[in-house]
C-alpha cells in the first residue's frame, strides 16, 4: 500500500513520522513522508532546535506529489500532531485531493491534542479545529484516553461511560475510533487498555502496564493499526495486531532503560510481536 503520512519530524528520537514511517514501510508498505516541523529531539526535553513549516510549504510538497500523477496510488492519509490551524487545513486538503483521485482512500487522524495528567499541551484553536474539522473529516481516529473524554464532553470512569462517550464521537463523523492509554474503573491495576469501537462492534485488548514512559508510541500504533485495518478489513485484528507490536516495542524499551523508543533495535515486534494479544468483545 502507499500511504501519505503528514506528521512532525525529530532528528534524534523517534515521535511523528520519526516513529510512524519505519514501523509501516517494515510491514512493507511504502510511505509518502511530509514532515509539518524539523526538530533536533520531541518538545518533552524542555529544548529543542529547528522549525515549523507553514501550511503553504506543505500544499507545495504535496502539489510536487500530485504531480507526479500518483495520488491515484494513495490508499491512505495518516495524520498526527498538527502545529496550527493552518497546518491542519493544508492536511485536509491533502485529504481532499487524495479522496478526490482514489475515491476508496482512507484518512486516519490521531487527534493530538492532550494527555492525562499532563492536559492539553497544543497550542490554542487546535482542540477546537480538531472536533470541528479534522474528526468529522477523518475515517479513523485514535483518541488517547484523555482526547476522548475531551472529544465527547463526557468523563469516562467506566464500561457504560465508554460507551457513550464513543456514540458522541461517532456522531461527529468517523467510522472507526481507537482509544489507546485507556484506564477506567473497570481496568485492573497493573493493566491498560486500548478499545476500537466500528460498526456498532466494539473490541477491548488488555495489556500489562510497563513502568515507562516516552513519547512516540501513540504516533506508532496509529500507524500500525491503519495499515493493518486496510490489510485486512478487521479492526478488532487490526487493534490486537497493533497492541502485540506496541507492548512488545515498550517491553523492550522498558527493559533498556532507555528514554527514547527502541524502534529499530526493536523492529522484529512490528512483524512477529513476541507477545501476542487477542480483542475480546465488549
Amino acid at each position: 500500500m502507499n500511504i501519505l503520512s503528514i506528521q512532525s519530524w525529530v532528528a534524534y528520537g523517534h515521535v511523528g513520522n520519526a516513529s510512524a514511517v519505519f514501523p509501516m514501510q517494515r510491514l512493507g508498505h511504502e510511505v509518502w513522508a511530509v514532515n509539518t516541523v524539523q526538530f533536533s529531539n520531541h518538545t518533552g526535553y524542555g529544548a529543542w532546535k529547528g522549525q515549523v513549516f507553514s501550511g503553504e510549504a506543505i500544499r507545495e510538497v504535496v502539489d510536487g506529489i500530485a504531480e507526479r500523477g500518483v495520488l491515484g496510488t494513495c490508499d491512505g492519509v495518516l495524520s498526527g500532531y498538527m502545529g496550527d490551524a493552518s497546518i491542519g487545513e493544508a492536511i485536509l486538503d491533502a485529504v481532499e485531493r487524495v479522496k478526490t483521485a482514489h475515491p476508496g482512500a482512507l484518512y486516519c487522524c490521531d487527534p493530538v491534542i492532550g494527555d492525562v495528567g499532563r492536559g492539553v499541551f497544543v497550542r490554542p484553536g487546535i482542540p477546537e479545529f480538531m472536533k470541528a474539522r479534522a474528526v468529522p473529516a477523518a475515517d479513523i481516529i485514535t483518541p488517547n484516553h484523555f482526547e476522548l473524554e475531551l472529544l465527547s464532553g463526557m468523563e469516562v470512569k467506566g464500561t457504560e461511560d465508554l460507551a457513550r462517550a464513543l456514540d458522541a464521537v461517532h456522531e461527529l463523523g468517523p467510522k472507526v475510533v481507537v482509544v489507546t492509554s485507556l484506564q477506567t474503573d473497570d481496568t485492573p491495576l497493573g493493566s491498560l487498555d486500548l478499545v476500537v469501537s466500528d460498526a456498532g462492534k466494539r473490541s477491548r485488548v488488555r495489556t500489562p502496564l510497563l513502568p515507562v514512559s516516552v513519547n512516540g508510541a501513540g504516533d506508532a500504533i496509529a500507524a500500525l493499526f491503519f495499515v493493518h485495518f486496510m490489510e485486512t478489513g478487521s479492526a478488532a485484528e487490526a487493534l490486537a495486531r497493533a497492541a502485540s507490536s506496541v507492548y512488545g516495542l515498550l517491553k523492550r524499551t522498558s527493559d533498556a532503560g532507555s528514554r527514547e523508543i527502541l524502534s529499530v533495535a526493536a523492529q522484529d515486534e512490528f512483524v512477529k510481536p513476541t507477545t501476542r494479544f487477542e480483542a475480546e468483545p465488549l
